[in-house]
């Protein structure tokens, strides 16, 4: 019985010793599975920062879209109206231009053709180019003198003053469709980097994920070792318990009997009329004899 007891309390601590080891790697396995869990969440909300800026960088760009095509739109109206002015201007002109001499048309054409010849012509001799040169300023001359003298008509100067003013605006709209379609990429790229950083930090919370998953599921596999090596503690425990109570009961058993003969032999003696100790009286009357 002994044996087997001391057999039987060994294979418990074994089993004890085991379960306490499983209990420990499954506390650090869920503390790091708390962490798996802590990044990936860190990191989704990062996500969703990101995802929000780009979004608002999204929205900035389409709203700069469209007032690009607004700004396109009056620029082209603008030059509409600057060529429908041009006409005009060119029309007036030549109804208003003095009869003599030659037009401000055939002026600016002459002074072309000579500027032509100024800058194309590498061997002209010094006299030649220095007549070339007073060509070109008398014509300039001309050409001032012919636009003054047509813009002192009143319906000449409002148009070439309208011509203007419609220039102005288309070139203004012209610079704005820069200025927004060069912000409207801008934004555009911003929102393509967040995107991408996005989707790096989606790439590392999916991989915590897995993390996550796995760690748990070791977690929960030392878990259930645990688990089993505790149920069968406790099954060594009731087998230990059963057997101390059974030898227990033996033991008492054979203590009585013992006691039994040992009062009945006391008893044998007193019937022989021999003399009896205290202590052989008191065996006596525990025993029931007296």
């Amino acid at each position: 019985m002994t044996e087997l007891l001391e057999d039987l309390d060994q294979k418990r601590q074994f089993n004890n010793n085991e379960a306490e080891k499983h209990r420990r790697l499954r506390d650090e396995l869920n503390d790091k599975t708390k962490e798996w869990v802590q990044k990936r969440d860190e990191l989704n909300a990062k996500v969703r920062e990101l995802v929000d800026s780009a979004a608002k960088h999204r929205e900035n760009r389409d709203k700069m879209n469209e007032q690009v095509r607004a700004a396109k739109d009056a620029r082209d109206k603008f030059n509409e109206q600057v060529s429908e002015l041009n006409k005009k201007v060119m029309a007036l002109k030549k109804d208003n231009v003095p009869q003599e001499g030659p037009s401000v048309a055939k002026l600016k054409k002459d002074l072309k053709q000579l500027e032509f010849i100024h800058m194309t012509s590498g061997d002209l001799k010094r006299d030649k180019e220095k007549a070339l040169v007073e060509q070109m300023k008398a014509l300039q001359i001309q050409i001032r003198e012919r636009e003054k003298s047509l813009e002192a008509n009143d319906e000449v100067r409002q148009a070439i003053a309208l011509l203007r003013e419609a220039k102005d605006k288309a070139e203004e709209q012209h610079r704005l469709v820069g200025e927004l379609a060069e912000g409207a990429q801008n934004e555009h790229d911003s929102m393509i980097k967040i995107y991408e950083e996005a989707d790096k930090l989606r790439k590392e919370a999916d991989e915590a994920q897995e993390k996550f998953i796995e760690t748990k599921g070791k977690a929960d596999e030392e878990h259930r070792r645990h688990i089993d090596h505790i149920r069968q503690v406790h099954d060594y425990d009731k087998i230990i318990t059963g057997l101390r109570q059974k030898a227990r009961k033996a033991r008492k058993k054979k203590d009585e009997s013992v006691a039994m003969k040992e009062s009945e032999e006391i008893f044998d003696k007193f019937k022989r009329g021999e003399k009896l100790s205290t202590e052989d009286l008191m065996v006596l009357q525990k025993s029931g004899y007296l």
